[in-house]
C-alpha cells in the first residue's frame, strides 16, 4: 500500500538558538539554545527518523541506502535535500556556502544552496542577503579591513517573506527570525564574521573561514529573480516559490480540501507550519497537525487535503 513516511527530526543547540522550537511547534528540545530542528534529513551530523510504516525505526540515511525504489530509483550516493526550521533567538554568523565542485574538492560533500520562507520576525528584524563589493578585489580589502558596514546588505523581512540563497550567496539570518529551510544536504558552512562572539562551552571565538568565504562569494552580488507563481483551487491556493536546480518549493494553503498530483518529481517532502487537518493517500487517512513532517515516496502519486492548514513542501530538481 502507498502511504506517507512520517519522521521524526534531529535538533541541534546552536549559541544563537532558544526555545522558540517548543514554544511554536511543542518540540522537546535538548536546551534552551536549540537552533535548528532538521526535520527531514539523511545527512550524517543529523538524520531523521522514520515513525511508521515498514522502515519505522530506520534513519532516512539508511531508507536512502538500502530501499532506494522508496525515491523512484533516484541516483546519487546521498538523499539531496534537508528541511530545517531555524530559530534565531540571536543573529546568526554571517557565512556563504560553497558550490557542489569546491565543496566536493574541499570538503568531500554537496555543495549548499538554501532557500528560506519566514515563519514569523518580531518587529524590525533584519536579515544579511549579499554584499556590496564591485569586483574581487574590492571583496577581499572590504573582508582584510573589516568594512562589514560597507560590505553586508541588509534586507528588513516580515513572516511570509522568501528567499532564494544560492552558494556563493553572502547571508545570515538575523535576530528574531524563525524560517523554515529547503537546502541541499550539506553542513558546510564558511563563517565570514560573528560578532567577535566567545563560545560559552570552549571560552573562544568561533572559528572564521575568510579565504574560503573569500574563494567562494559570488561577485558581484546580482539578487535572483524569484517568479512565484499561485493558482487557486476553491478556496485553497498552492503557490510555486522557486522552481531551481535542485529544487522546487511550494507552499500549500489548505481551506476544505485540495487534491494534488505529482508531475514528474520522484518523492514529495511535506512540513506543517500551521493548523491541522487530513492527508490521504491510497484510501487511508492520517492526521496532520501543526509541527508534523512526512515525506510522500515514489508510490504515491496523487493525495488529498482537508481541514485547515499551511504547509511547505519540496521536490527535487534537476540537479538534486
Amino acid at each position: 500500500m502507498a502511504e506517507p513516511y512520517f519522521l521524526q527530526p534531529y535538533f541541534q543547540e546552536k549559541i544563537w538558538g532558544g526555545t522558540k522550537l517548543h514554544d511554536a511547534f511543542g518540540y522537546t528540545l535538548p536546551s534552551d539554545r536549540t537552533g535548528e530542528c532538521w526535520a527531514i534529513s539523511a545527512h550524517p551530523h543529523g538524520p531523521s527518523t522514520v515513525a511508521n510504516g515498514p522502515y519505522a525505526g530506520q534513519t532516512l540515511i539508511e531508507v536512502w541506502r538500502d530501499h532506494r525504489d522508496v525515491f523512484g530509483n533516484a541516483k546519487g550516493d546521498v538523499f539531496p535535500l534537508l528541511t530545517k526550521i531555524l530559530d534565531a533567538e540571536a543573529d546568526l554568523s554571517v557565512q556563504v556556502h560553497p558550490d557542489d565542485d569546491y565543496a566536493a574538492e574541499h570538503e568531500h560533500e554537496l555543495g549548499k544552496t538554501e532557500c528560506w520562507y519566514i515563519i514569523a520576525a518580531d518587529p524590525g528584524a533584519e536579515l544579511i542577503y549579499g554584499h556590496n563589493a564591485k569586483n574581487e578585489a574590492e571583496l577581499a580589502d572590504m573582508i582584510h579591513s573589516e568594512n562589514w558596514q560597507g560590505l553586508f546588505r541588509h534586507v528588513p523581512v516580515k513572516a511570509g517573506d522568501f528567499f532564494y540563497v544560492p552558494s556563493g550567496t553572502i547571508h545570515a539570518l538575523g535576530k528574531g527570525i524563525m524560517a523554515l529551510e529547503t537546502q541541499q544536504s550539506s553542513d558546510t558552512t564558511y563563517r565570514l564574521y560573528d560578532y567577535d562572539r566567545v563560545d560559552a562551552k570552549t571560552g573562544k571565538k568561533r572559528e572564521l573561514h575568510i579565504q574560503q568565504s573569500i574563494d567562494t562569494t559570488t561577485v558581484p552580488f546580482v539578487a535572483p529573480k524569484l517568479d512565484i507563481t499561485s493558482q487557486q483551487f476553491g478556496d485553497s491556493k498552492v503557490t510555486t516559490f522557486v522552481k531551481a536546480p535542485y529544487f522546487t518549493v511550494y507552499e500549500w494553503q489548505v481551506k476544505g480540501e485540495l487534491e494534488l498530483t505529482r508531475q514528474t518529481a520522484p518523492y514529495t517532502l511535506v512540513s506543517v507550519l500551521a493548523g491541522q487537518g487530513t492527508l490521504t493517500v491510497d484510501g487511508q487517512s492520517y492526521p496532520l497537525t501543526k509541527g508534523q513532517h512526512c515525506l510522500l515516496p515514489f508510490a504515491v502519486k496523487k493525495w488529498q487535503l482537508s481541514g485547515d492548514l499551511q504547509i511547505i513542501a519540496s521536490e527535487p530538481g534537476v540537479k538534486a
